[in-house]
């Protein structure tokens, strides 16, 4: 998976970027288990890239007001 700048992010609809952050956040917990466990990470500074690229989608989803949906329920 790619990591996403906020343009492209921003082109996404909102059902989109929910798919995207579900996948990010799957991969971000695979790989702290794999460093929880004792392993390597195949590539260690992709948790940064994940973290930050998890932020962006959340920063948007903001602006957008797609979170507004959720947290009235």
């Amino acid at each position: 998976m790619a990591i996403l700048h906020v343009e492209e992010i921003r082109d996404m609809t909102p059902a989109e970027r929910e798919a995207e952050l579900e996948e990010l956040e799957t991969e971000l917990l695979n790989s702290k288990a794999v460093k929880a466990a004792g392993g390597a990470p195949e590539n260690p500074s992709r948790i940064g890239e994940l973290r930050r690229t998890i932020a962006r989608i959340k920063t948007v989803q903001g602006e957008e007001g797609d979170l507004e949906d959720e947290q009235s329920d």
